[in-house]
């Protein structure tokens, strides 16, 4: 499994502020992502649950209105980018929790109990950010993928995905498993030096792999391992700013991500003995460029189809968790093309430069992110 490039405390430090720095040096964060039906069943719509969040924070969604993006649904490239059309953006609460949900959905007919568009399900390989109407994919009714995106102000607090997949009532949906991380970030000002220009800050991205499944079994089970994924990372930083039309396929930003390897291959599985397993961090050693104004990182994501141990579902590796042999690599699940966008950072407050002090002392301490990777004999 990947190890962490970070103190844990470090990076729960920087998480911890980032969403308090408001304009202080985050414009904004953007994901545009593709994502594949392999629920089994139709879906006929997509759920961006954003916790932490209200709906002021969001500043941008894929194929909404008020941009370029066409509103319309369906399939024509004049009207519509994808085949939901605008989605709605809805805020909840839930005692002490609260966030905002950004729903994709198709429209039921209750005279004729049918759905005007749905996703089908199904195995599709695309570039990572082509399934929609301009991606080039041949995007139609029998596509079973869709492409998704939305830009915050802040980092939500949690982020979950959901398809929303037909059930035994017509016209009732539920929320189905997603396996697609979504990156949160992180940005720590330098400290500012009496005299000297504002220096750049250091950027995380932080993914997560999937949490366990719970076990349906009644007997008492040893602790399940979360799914494994493999993920690649690429990443390039920018002199200008970049907007959610960005992060598309066939855009120079995305042409110029992909160019630049960040992590060839990387396994992460989430490991229910160590809350820190599972995760990879990026960006961490280095402030970013001192021109950098927005930063890209693009995630592909396929299915781990190697051998798993019966007894805790752990992913029994043949070489490592960096160098996958061919038959390890699964099935595509997806790509994030995400950005950070930067502003001047403004001099943090007492406690924050206190809490990075802390972190930053505590940077030698390293945590193993799983137990040792086991090899077939």
């Amino acid at each position: 499994m990947a190890k962490l490039k970070l103190s844990s405390l470090v990076v729960a430090a920087a998480l911890a502020i980032a969403p308090n720095m408001g304009s202080a040096a985050v414009i904004g964060f953007l994901g545009n992502f593709d994502v594949i039906n392999d629920t089994g069943k139709t879906a006929h719509g997509f759920e961006i649950e954003l916790e932490g969040l209200h709906s002021s924070d969001i500043t941008d969604t894929f194929g909404g209105t008020g941009r370029w993006f066409p509103s319309g649904r369906g399939f024509d490239p004049a009207t519509s980018v994808e085949r939901y059309g605008a989605p709605t953006i809805t805020e909840y609460s839930n005692g002490a929790i609260f966030g905002t949900k950004v729903t994709y959905l198709g429209l039921f007919d209750a005279a004729t109990s049918s759905w005007d568009y749905g996703t089908p399900s199904g195995n599709f390989v695309t570039p990572g950010d082509n399934c929609w109407t301009r991606g080039g994919v041949g995007y139609s009714a029998a596509t079973p993928c869709d492409h998704f995106g939305v830009g915050t102000r802040t980092n939500a607090t949690k982020t979950t995905y959901s398809w929303l997949l037909e059930t035994g009532t017509v016209g009732v949906l539920t929320n189905g498993v997603v396996s697609l991380p979504a990156p949160k970030w992180a940005v720590i000002p330098a400290v500012v030096q009496p005299g000297l220009p504002p220096a750049p800050p250091v950027v995380i991205a932080q993914i997560q792999a999937p949490e366990p499944i719970p076990a349906l079994e009644i007997e008492p089970l040893e602790p399940q391992f979360g799914e494994a994924i493999w993920v690649k990372v690429f990443t390039t930083e920018l002199e200008n700013e970049v907007e959610l039309e960005d992060l598309i396929g066939g855009n120079a930003v995305i042409n110029l991500a992909k160019t630049k390897t960040e992590t060839e291959w990387q396994l992460l599985q989430t490991d229910p003995g160590n809350p820190l397993a599972g995760q990879l961090e990026s960006g961490y050693g280095a402030p970013v460029g001192p021109n950098a104004a927005s930063i890209i990182r693009r995630y592909e994501f396929y299915k781990y189809a190697g051998e798993y141990d019966l007894a805790d579902h752990q992913a029994i590796l043949i070489t490592s968790d960096s160098h996958p042999e061919l038959n390890e690599i699964g099935t595509y699940i997806g790509a994030q093309n995400v950005a950070n966008n930067l502003a001047v950072a403004a001099v943090p407050e007492p406690e924050t430069y206190a809490m990075l002090l802390v972190g930053v002392g505590l940077i030698g301490l390293r945590l193993r992110s799983r137990k040792q990777a086991k090899t077939i004999g």
